[in-house]
Order: structure tokens, then C-alpha cells, then sequence
């Protein structure tokens, strides 16, 4: 049995301007959440990792960072593009209530309903192209036979392909609501192609889990 740990990087200063931040864009982490990711790499120091694997956008990677330095002995941290967020195109650095404003349809379907969301529209990766390229990565950890690993990506793409992992179609991948920032979710599997659900969205264990930011709406 492989316990699986999702962990959504730190709250970044896009995130607090409610600006989508996607594959290519970055925001750098706010100053308190350092003190956040302090918390979160203690409230996992007991787990024995035994691989870390984080997206290699600078938000994610110094989340998994703040990890990897309470972990003794340090496991193998690998940073890949296949967890970077989802491909938004156009609406990369563009504030979520203009999509609102400009496209309420389609702004809905990202946020209630992703068959319905037209990617082509905003020259964005599918929901089927996001998912399938962060899913198959996880899959692919199989030969590893660990015991527990981590994995530390984004809010958008972690909550739709978790959600797939668990075999939910497209239309429900957000029917659990988003993933907040600095949230632990634990999935367990023994074979890498059926998954049973730990822990959804923890944030339990941060100070000011009140403050917590929902990918696309705000805080909490």
C-alpha cells in the first residue's frame, strides 16, 4: 500500500489579487506564508518520504522546499513540468473576475462544471490534456514501491486530477470545491489505478486557517 500526499504550494501575492497564475505565470509567495510553510514542513516532519516531486514553478518548488527541510533523513526531491498548473493561455495573469465579467458562462463552468469548459476559447490546455498529463506522472511513480510520497503542485490542476484519479468525470471534478493554499490531501492505493481518499483540503494545522485563500474566489 502507497499513501499518496498532495500538497498546494504557499499563498502567493496573485492569489490575494485573484489573478489566475497557470503554467507559465508565477507570483512570488507572500511573507507570512514562509511562516505557513514552517508550520506545514512540521506538521509532515513525522512522515518518512520517500521521494518528494513538486511542480518546478518557483511557488511550488520553495513549498516543497520548506517540506524537504524538516524531513530527516531528506528524501530525493525531483521538480518536473507535468505538475505545473494548468495551461490557462490567455487568461494567465488576467484577474478571475474579468473571465467573470467577460465570459460568465464559461467562468461558471471553470469553477462548477469542466465539461462544459471550452479550453480552445482562451487557447488553454483541455481538461482531459491538464488532467491526463499530471495523472499519468503520479501513475507512473508505481516502480517506486514506496510507502508514502509527496507530491506539491497547484490549486486548478491538483483539484480536478485528484478528482480523477478517484474516477469522477469531468463534470464533478470540482464538486468538492477547490483545494486552499498550503492544504494537505492524502490519497492510499496498492496497484496505482484505483485510489481511496485519506484527507480532502487539510488545513487544520496552519494558525490562521480563517484567512485561507479558494483558488479563483478569495479568502475563506
Amino acid at each position: 500500500m502507497t499513501r499518496l500526499y498532495f500538497v498546494r504550494h504557499g499563498k502567493t501575492q496573485w492569489n490575494i489579487e485573484g489573478r489566475f497564475q497557470g503554467n507559465q505565470g508565477d507570483s512570488p509567495l507572500l511573507p507570512e506564508t514562509l511562516e505557513d510553510l514552517k508550520v506545514l514542513g512540521q506538521h509532515l516532519s513525522d512522515i518518512s518520504f520517500d521521494h518528494i516531486f513538486s511542480s518546478d514553478l518557483p511557488r511550488a518548488a520553495k513549498t516543497a522546499q520548506a517540506i524537504l527541510d524538516k524531513q530527516d533523513p531528506k528524501p530525493p526531491l525531483t521538480l518536473t513540468e507535468d505538475l505545473r498548473e494548468w495551461k490557462l493561455g490567455k487568461l494567465e495573469g488576467t484577474k478571475v473576475r474579468l473571465m467573470k465579467d467577460l465570459y460568465p458562462k464559461q467562468h461558471h463552468a471553470y469553477r462548477n462544471n469542466l465539461s462544459r469548459f471550452k479550453a480552445d476559447l482562451f487557447e488553454a490546455e483541455s481538461v482531459y490534456e491538464a488532467t491526463s498529463r499530471w495523472t499519468d506522472f503520479v501513475k507512473s511513480q508505481k516502480d517506486l514501491l514506496a510507502e508514502n510520497l509527496l507530491f506539491v503542485s497547484h490549486g486548478a490542476i491538483s483539484t480536478a486530477s485528484i478528482r480523477t484519479l478517484l474516477g469522477f468525470d469531468p463534470s464533478e471534478l470540482r464538486k468538492a470545491g477547490g483545494l486552499y493554499n498550503s492544504s494537505v490531501t492524502i490519497l492510499e492505493t496498492d496497484d496505482f489505478e484505483s485510489f481511496q481518499l485519506i484527507t480532502w483540503n487539510d488545513v487544520s494545522f496552519l494558525p490562521n486557517n480563517q484567512e485561507i485563500i479558494i483558488p479563483g474566489v478569495g479568502k475563506k
